[in-house]
């Protein structure tokens, strides 16, 4: 797997990681001084901006492709106060939260597939629109207690050939933003075949779904 791209300047250190990129374009769209695509050289330019707007862009960014490092003083970005997976409209699973994804420690954020066909798992790499991938992102409301604690580590492991095994405090909401339910342990489906969808019903036994 490729390294993130680090680029530094007297500020701050503006930091791509390609392989976790889903182009959203809001970078590109935000700051088209900084982020200069389809060029030759240098393409990241994070001199033209300050470390504000540097760290704005990153918590625009919805799968954690940009990040950054304060040189400056500036604050380094802290964990939400509530841990969130938005379901988006025939697409991926986009979590904001302390993440923990396969045990290691992985930011704030992270666009995850539920389609099947990323070939960079468990990461979405936009393959959703290539298969044609149908699910909605305003499943049915589930009837859930309130969190005593709607914040903390969150640990996603992909299991093999199967689901994301999802334990600590999370709210999943839908596309428009309303909350569908509260948990502390659940299992999302992944192989993009589940009846259940975002919950994983055993399809990918069915389906002879493989991924690490």
């Amino acid at each position: 797997m490729a390294e993130p791209e680090v680029v530094r300047s007297s500020s701050v250190e503006l930091i791509f990681d390609g392989q976790r990129c889903i182009h959203a374009r809001h970078c590109v769209l935000s700051r088209p001084d900084v982020f200069v695509p389809n060029v030759q050289g240098a393409w990241l330019h994070p001199e033209l901006a300050t470390t504000a707007e540097i760290a704005e862009l990153a918590h625009d960014c919805p799968s954690g492709a940009i990040q950054y490092r304060s040189l400056d003083g500036f604050p380094e970005e802290t964990a939400p106060k509530v841990n969130l997976v938005s379901i988006r409209e025939n697409g991926p699973l986009a979590f904001h939260a302390e993440l923990q994804i396969q045990g290691q420690p992985n930011a704030f954020r992270a666009t995850l597939c539920r389609c099947g066909g990323s070939a960079n798992k468990p990461y979405c790499d936009g393959s959703h629109h290539t298969v044609n991938f149908q699910a909605t992102g305003e499943p049915p409301i589930k009837e859930s207690a309130a969190l005593e604690v709607r914040n903390g580590p969150l640990s996603v492991v992909p299991a093999p050939n199967g689901p994301l095994l999802l334990k600590g405090s999370l709210e999943l909401v839908t596309g428009t933003g309303a909350t569908i339910a509260k948990t502390t342990s659940t299992a999302l489906c992944r192989c993009g075949a589940s009846a259940n969808k975002p919950y994983c019903d055993g399809s990918h036994v069915r389906v002879g779904f493989r991924s690490d």
